[in-house]
C-alpha cells in the first residue's frame, strides 16, 4: 500500500518504506545489524551511496530496525527533491531488492569494522553509559555483552547477512508512506504500481489545526 499524505507547496517529500521487524532478543540481532549497515545504517550504505552521492536526490538516505521488548518497526527513508520522487521510490525498492542477493566480502568487513570500531562511542559520556546498561535491564541481556558484541559482529558470515536480509527484507509487503506536493507527485508514484494508493490530508492524519482561542 502506499499512502500519499498531501502538502501543497512543499519543496520536498519525505519518504518512509518500513514493516515489521523483530525484537531485541532475536538470535538474529548481529547478522541484523551488520546487514543494515550494509543496506542504509552508514553514510557508506548502499541507500545513501545511491540516493545522495549517485543520483543526487537526496541529502541522506538511510535505513534501521527499531529493537524493542516486542517487534518494532523496520524503516528506510529520506527527503528527497519533489521532482524526483517517483525516481527516488525506483532506487529505493531496487536497493531493497539487491540486498537479498548476497554481498561482497568488501561490503561484509567494511560493515563489521565499522560497527566495532563505532561501539566505543557508545560509552563515551556518563549519559552513553547509563543508556548501555538500561538496554541490559531492560531487556534481560547478560552483563558479559559489552564485552562480547564485538567478538558477536566479528562472527557475522556472508551466509547470515543473506539469511537475514531474506527473512526481514520484503519489498513486496510494505507499506510505503510519501509525504509531499500530491498535486507533483501522485502521477509518477502512481505509474511505479506499488500498489493501491490512499490519499490523505495533513488534517486526516494530525486532525484539524488548534485555533487560538479553545475553537477548531
Amino acid at each position: 500500500e502506499v499512502i500519499l499524505v498531501d502538502k501543497p507547496g512543499a519543496a520536498q517529500s519525505e519518504i518512509r518504506i518500513g514493516r515489521i521487524g523483530t525484537d531485541r532478543l532475536t538470535p538474529d540481532y548481529y547478522p541484523l545489524l551488520v546487514m543494515n549497515t550494509i543496506l542504509g545504517g552508514s553514510f557508506s550504505s548502499r541507500l545513501n551511496q545511491n540516493l545522495r552521492e549517485r543520483n543526487g536526490y537526496s541529502y541522506g538516505a538511510g535505513s534501521g530496525f527499531d529493537f524493542r521488548l516486542s517487534a518494532g518497526p523496520f524503516r528506510a527513508a529520506a527527503a528527497v527533491q519533489t521532482d524526483v520522487t517517483d525516481k527516488a521510490l525506483v532506487e529505493f525498492m531496487k536497493e531493497l531488492n539487491a540486498i537479498r542477493e548476497p554481498v561482497s566480502d568488501e561490503e561484509l568487513t567494511r560493515a563489521k569494522n565499522y560497527l566495532a570500531l563505532l561501539y566505543p562511542n557508545n560509552f563515551e559520556t556518563i549519559s552513553d553509559a547509563a543508556g548501555q546498561i538500561a538496554e541490559l535491564v531492560v531487556y534481560g541481556l547478560p552483563a558479559a555483552s559489552f564485552n562480547t558484541y564485538v567478538r558477536d559482529v566479528r562472527l557475522v558470515t556472508k551466509e547470515d547477512v543473506l539469511r537475514v536480509a531474506r527473512k526481514y527484507i520484503d519489498p513486496d509487503n510494505v507499506a510505503v508512506i510519501v509525504v509531499g506536493d500530491r498535486q507533483k507527485i501522485e502521477a509518477g508514484i502512481s505509474a511505479l504500481g506499488l500498489g493501491p494508493i490512499r490519499n490523505l490530508t495533513i488534517d486526516d492524519v494530525l486532525g484539524l489545526a488548534p485555533v487560538p482561542g479553545g475553537g477548531q
